[in-house]
């Protein structure tokens, strides 16, 4: 797809940074959290990976490899909103943790609703040690000691260190940083504009080119072959087999073997095309691997727009396309993208759908 000039682009190290604090708040009706996984490997193979790939095309890989890594929190299943309304991302620091049995995961616990605020049974000196509040609010003490959450006053977040820390709400306007954004909701509960109010993408408001028909045709064939590749730079790098589950290994390593694959690089849609209809069954376990990677709020067969919010939010600046591309896999408009929807956006015929790839 023809990049528009106008559309800037992170650095690799911005869009590492971008990855490892977004943090999406959790609905109140959202499940019990699920263990996350360490990126950083993920994110140091990547930049060790020596394939001569133009910076784009790096860049790309480089924010899904980072965002390879860790499991999905276990937020409420929400629907698609309308054309009109964004999804509720949130964004918040992710403490690290060891690498677990399935890494490559997309971060998704960073773009839920906030949760219900729920205290530990572990009893704690300060009764607000263990009592969790979501993004824009605050634990505070009432006059019997007891824990409650409030509203964070914007004013008390930190400053943002740079550009990249800002985030763009769906009203186009650019706040400091996702902590200030939450806690400026927070104080809108309750009201019409708080309702309305979300998170569109990660960085300062911009210009978001119209997305043609000729580039939107063009979007999911330059993301089959990311996928593909980035597949294949994990099976590379995982010396300590904590990067793929050995079902997965092996099914990327039938791709590494082979000597059609087309290498990474910035190529011509042209040449993504014809390698597609020639090698078509290198890309259909790439297509259900990132189903998987997503479809975890629950894992029930079908993408929400919180489910799709870790991969839309920081694209969108970059890539303006990906807004038009998810709405256009919805092809029953019942706010789901079911998996035959998703893997037909991406060109994987209806006999190799298989639930069974997802793994």
């Amino acid at each position: 797809m023809p990049r528009n000039p106008s559309v800037s682009r992170e650095s690799p190290q911005e869009a590492l940074y971008v990855s490892r604090e977004m943090n999406l708040d959790r609905s109140s009706e959202q499940r019990d959290s699920q263990p996350s996984h360490a990126v950083v490997p993920v994110c140091e193979a990547f930049r060790n990976f020596n394939a001569p790939v133009p910076s784009t095309m790096r860049a790309w890989i480089f924010f899904l490899l980072c965002l390879a890594g860790r499991a999905l929190a276990a937020p409420q299943q929400e629907a698609l909103p309308d054309e009109t309304e964004v999804v509720e991302e949130t964004v918040a620091e992710v403490a690290e943790v060891p690498v677990g049995a399935n890494p490559v995961q997309v971060e998704v616990g960073e773009f839920d609703d906030g949760a219900e605020e729920t205290e530990e049974e572990v009893v704690a000196e300060n009764p607000c040690q263990n009592h969790h509040c979501k993004h824009g609010k605050v634990c505070e003490l009432d006059e019997n000691n007891t824990p409650m959450c409030v509203c964070q006053d914007p004013t008390s977040c930190p400053a943002p260190i740079g550009e990249f820390e800002k985030v763009c709400s769906n009203d186009n306007k650019t706040f400091d940083s996702s902590c200030h954004f939450f806690a400026t909701k927070c104080t809108l509960e309750g009201t019409k504009k708080g309702h309305k109010l979300h998170l569109d993408y990660i960085g300062p408001c911009k210009y978001i080119p119209p997305c043609l028909d000729s580039e939107l045709t063009e979007f999911p064939l330059r993301m089959r072959d990311w996928l593909k590749n980035v597949l294949v730079t994990l099976y590379e790098r995982d010396e300590d087999n904590n990067l793929l589950t050995e079902k997965q290994k092996l099914r990327v390593k039938k791709i590494h073997e082979n000597e059609k694959r087309l290498e990474a690089g910035d190529h011509p849609v042209e040449l993504l095309a014809r390698d597609f209809e020639k090698n078509y069954n290198m890309y259909i376990f790439p297509v259900h691997w990132q189903f998987g990677q997503l479809d975890q709020h629950p894992i029930d067969g079908y993408l929400s727009h919180t489910e799709l919010a870790p991969l839309r939010a920081p694209l969108i600046p970059m890539e303006h396309c990906t807004t038009r591309f998810f709405e256009t896999c919805d092809l029953d408009n019942d706010k789901y993208i079911a998996l035959d929807e998703w893997a037909g956006c991406f060109g994987i015929k209806e006999k190799d759908i298989d639930k069974d790839l997802v793994i």
